[in-house]
C-alpha cells in the first residue's frame, strides 16, 4: 500500500475511534486550540504561606510579626491606664524607698517608704499594678499607679526582678540568691512552682515572640538559660565566651529573631539566635554595657553604658551602633525607660543619687534630677503597650 494511503486510513480510523469514545475535539474548539491547550504548560498551583506555629496558650494573638512592639507605638496608651497620671517610680537600693517624679515638671513630688534593698518597679500583666522588688526585704510592694500610693505588702522570697509569662497566668520571680526561678500566681503570688537552677545571679529575662520560652541571663556565673515557659522548665543552659562575663538586661528584636544582651564585663552586647541558642556573638556598646530600650519605632535600641556615662544607640535595620551621647560631667546610667511619647530617655543613676532626662532626638541632656541613695530600676509610667512582660517595664 502506497504510504499515503496509509496515513489517510490512520486519519481516518482515528476520527472514528474519537467518535465512538467521545475523545475527539470538543465542540466549539479546532484541533489547532486543542494542540495549543495540550502544549501549553500546566497551570501553577497558587502557593499558600503556612501559618504560624501556635504561641504560648493564652497568650495576646502577636499584632504584627514583623514587629513584636507594634503595641507600644507612641500614642497607644491602653484603656486599662486611662486616667493614670504621668509618672517616674525611682527604686533607691540604699535608703528603701521609691522616689516620684513629675516627668513635665523634671520635680520630686513623693518619696514611699518601702522594704530593704528595692531593685526594680515592675508593672503587672494586667497595668493595674507596680510592685515594687524588695530584694532583702523578702518582698513586693504595690503601688497604686491611678494615685501613686502604696498598698498592700506581699512576703515574696528574694524578688531580685520579676516577669510575667505572656499569657498572663504566671508572675516569674528572679530570686538571684536563691538560685530559683519562681513561677507564682500572676495576681495573688502563691507559689506554683520554684525551679532550682545551677547558674548563679539569675536577673534578667525576655520572651520568644511566641511566648513558648525565654532567655535568662546569669550575673554572677556568666551564663544564659533557655526556659520553656508551659512546662516551667530549663531546657538549655551556656557559658558565655569571654573570661568574667557579667550579663544584665536582655531584649529581643522587633523581628523577633535574635535577643540582645547587655554586658558589663565584655562592655558590649551579645547577639544571641535564641531558636537555635548557640554561642553568641559580642558587640561592643562601650563600658559597663547595662541596660537595653527600645524605642517607639521600633526602629533603635538605647544602651545604657554604665561604666562610663554614656548611652549608645543601636539600629536594627542595620544591624549596628548608629551614634553614642556622652552625659555631660559623666555619670553612671543604669536602668529605666522610654516615655509614653517616645521623646525622653529615662535612666537612673546608680553611684550618683540621681536620675537623667534624655532627649532621644539629639541625645541632649534633659535634666539630672536628685533622688535617694542607690537609685536602680526605675519605671516610666504609664507606657503604650497591651500587657506586661515585667521587668522595668517590657510591653507587647
Amino acid at each position: 500500500m502506497h504510504p499515503s494511503t496509509t496515513r489517510a486510513a490512520a486519519l481516518l480510523g482515528g476520527v472514528l475511534l474519537a467518535a465512538l469514545t467521545g475523545c475527539g475535539t470538543p465542540a466549539g474548539k479546532s484541533a489547532s486550540d486543542t494542540a495549543t491547550e495540550a502544549a501549553a504548560p500546566p497551570a501553577r498551583t497558587k502557593h499558600v504561606t503556612p501559618p504560624a506555629p501556635p504561641g504560648l496558650a493564652g497568650m495576646p494573638p502577636v499584632l504584627d510579626p514583623a514587629n513584636v512592639y507594634a503595641a507600644d507605638a507612641a500614642g497607644k496608651l491602653s484603656p486599662a491606664v486611662k486616667g493614670f497620671p504621668s509618672r517616674v517610680y525611682v527604686p533607691n537600693t540604699n535608703s528603701n524607698t521609691v522616689t516620684v517624679i513629675d516627668p513635665a515638671t523634671y520635680k520630686v513630688i513623693k518619696t514611699i517608704p518601702v522594704g530593704r534593698q528595692p531593685q526594680h518597679v515592675v508593672p503587672s500583666w494586667d497595668l493595674k499594678t507596680l510592685w515594687v522588688n524588695n530584694d532583702v526585704g523578702d518582698s513586693l510592694t504595690a503601688i497604686d499607679p491611678a494615685t501613686g500610693e502604696a498598698g498592700k505588702t506581699v512576703d515574696v522570697s528574694d524578688p531580685y526582678n520579676l516577669y510575667f509569662t505572656p499569657n498572663g497566668k504566671y508572675a516569674i520571680v528572679m530570686a538571684s540568691m536563691d538560685r530559683q526561678l519562681v513561677f507564682r500566681d500572676a495576681h495573688t503570688m502563691k507559689t506554683a512552682k520554684a525551679v532550682p537552677v545551677s547558674c548563679a545571679g539569675v536577673n534578667h529575662a525576655d520572651f520568644s515572640a511566641d511566648g513558648r520560652y525565654f532567655i535568662v541571663s546569669c550575673e554572677f556565673s556568666g551564663e544564659l538559660l533557655k526556659v520553656d515557659t508551659a512546662r516551667m522548665k530549663v531546657v538549655a543552659q551556656q557559658k558565655l565566651p569571654f573570661k568574667g562575663a557579667m550579663p544584665q538586661d536582655v531584649k529581643l528584636s522587633p523581628d523577633g529573631s535574635t535577643f540582645y544582651i547587655a554586658d558589663m564585663m565584655a562592655n558590649g552586647m551579645w547577639v544571641l539566635d535564641g531558636r537555635k541558642f548557640t554561642t553568641p556573638k559580642l558587640l561592643p556598646t562601650g563600658k559597663g554595657c547595662h541596660g537595653l530600650y527600645v524605642s517607639r519605632d521600633a526602629k533603635e535600641m538605647y544602651i545604657s553604658n554604665r561604666g562610663e556615662g554614656s548611652v549608645s544607640v543601636f539600629d536594627f535595620a542595620q544591624k549596628k551602633l548608629a551614634k553614642k551621647w556622652q552625659l555631660p560631667g559623666g555619670g553612671s546610667p543604669d536602668m529605666g525607660g522610654v516615655s509614653a511619647d517616645g521623646k525622653v530617655l529615662w535612666l537612673s543613676g546608680r553611684y550618683n543619687s540621681q536620675v537623667y532626662a534624655i532627649d532621644t532626638t539629639s541625645g541632649r541632656q534633659l535634666a539630672r534630677i536628685p533622688v535617694g541613695s542607690g537609685p536602680h530600676g526605675l519605671a516610666v509610667y504609664p507606657q503604650p503597650g497591651r500587657y506586661s512582660l515585667g521587668h522595668t517595664g517590657v510591653f507587647r
